[in-house]
């Protein structure tokens, strides 16, 4: 176990080390390198940047507004006659668009019911199975300026669909 949290330890360090002994020995000019790819990593921030923004204003729109509220009153018996619980669809449609609101929406399912209790699992789980589809592509596709997505979207939903059902399965076959 020592082993393994000294190696923890130094990963990071001898990594960079490598990194740059090798260019040395490959005769590049290393800290003209970096210097160019941070430049171009804040050239690609200052891209995104907008795309960021609004997606943010979106989410707390979304919260401030009462429409999570309302969509989960709206389909909440449905969607728990097939057996899923009401409680966290917010979360399944918001983890759509942000990580961090959803953290949030699963720290108040955690104060109300406690993390150990089912639907507590079954937050965890879908926050750790599921992606910030919409964030996501916003953000990779047009930092490398992609126009047509294809089947990325309805692939994207259904995976994160399948990864909300799994968490609901597992949830409550633990």
């Amino acid at each position: 176990m020592r082993l393994i949290l000294y190696l923890s330890d130094c990963i990071i360090p001898l990594t960079i080390l490598y990194i740059v002994g090798f260019g040395l020995l490959m005769k590049r000019p290393v800290y003209d390198d970096f210097v160019d790819g941070a430049r171009e990593g804040a050239r690609t921030a200052a891209e995104i940047l907008p795309t960021l923004v609004g997606l943010m204003a979106g989410v707390g729109v979304l919260r401030a507004s009462g429409l999570l509220e309302f969509l989960t009153g709206l389909v909440g018996d449905a969607v728990s006659r097939i057996g899923f619980p009401p409680q966290i669809l917010p979360i399944a449609l918001v983890k759509l668009f942000s990580s961090s609101a959803a953290t949030g929406l699963a720290l108040d399912i955690f104060k109300e019911y406690g993390p150990d209790s089912q639907l507590g699992l079954m937050v965890s789980i879908m926050l750790s199975c599921t992606e910030t589809v919409f964030y996501t592509m916003s953000i990779y596709f047009q930092s490398v300026k992609v126009k047509k997505t294809g089947y990325t979207l309805p692939g994207a939903l259904l995976a994160s669909a399948a990864g909300v059902a799994a968490s609901v399965f597992l949830a409550r076959h633990m």
